[in-house]
């Protein structure tokens, strides 16, 4: 089949996330600058550099993570490991603003190093980000969608041990989880290994 997102897809649901998947999700913590903490997942999420490391996130809309991270520039993205999952999508509850989604969901909200706001102590990782840009993409109307996007930097990264194996963050042992398309969702059971070709070879 083929279609045009602007004519339908004339299927049961929108098959656009399924295809576009996994996506790995950011955990996203952030406090406004009255001091309110969110937490909230984010599917939309992902590294966008390495040197120096960069990762971005974008909501659908002018929701508190991007609010808050407008106001204070700061944010923590926290890894969702399986034995988190259940939690991250209680976290993600459209509670109205005020509600403190650590309580919510029961975490353990953790002071940062080097940014405001805390992060999810439970995590197998997290990244402290100080933010770059945020800004609208715009559509080929030349108009601006409704999507914010917050890019930071990464000033600091949190790993816990436990989760490492011969100095190797081991993503099977943390069981990674990313978002699928409908009400899906992975968690990662294996993994296999190819070394990128090189043309003098």
């Amino acid at each position: 089949m083929f279609y045009e997102p602007s004519n339908g897809h004339g299927l049961p649901h929108d098959p656009f996330k399924a295809l576009v998947s996994p996506r790995p999700i950011g955990w996203i913590s952030t406090i406004g600058e009255n001091g309110a903490v969110n937490l909230a997942p984010y599917s939309f999420f992902n590294a966008l550099s390495g040197k120096p490391p960069m990762v971005w996130f974008s909501s659908e809309g002018q929701k508190d993570s991007a609010t808050f991270a407008g106001e204070t520039r700061e944010f923590v993205a926290n890894l969702v490991g399986r034995n988190l999952a259940e939690k991250m999508n209680k976290s993600s509850v459209n509670a109205p603003r005020g509600v403190n989604e650590f309580d919510y969901a029961g975490l353990t909200p953790v002071p940062s190093r080097l940014v405001g706001p805390p992060r999810v102590a439970e995590a197998p990782a997290a990244l402290e980000c100080k933010v770059t840009e945020i800004f609208r993409p715009k559509g080929l109307d030349g108009k601006e969608t409704g999507a914010i996007v917050v890019i930071g930097e990464v000033v600091g990264i949190h790993i816990d041990e436990a989760y490492l194996t011969d100095g190797l963050f081991d993503v099977v042992k943390a069981g990674n989880v990313s978002r699928l398309g409908y009400m899906d969702y992975s968690s990662i059971d294996a993994i296999f290994s190819m070394r990128r070709p090189r043309w003098e070879d």
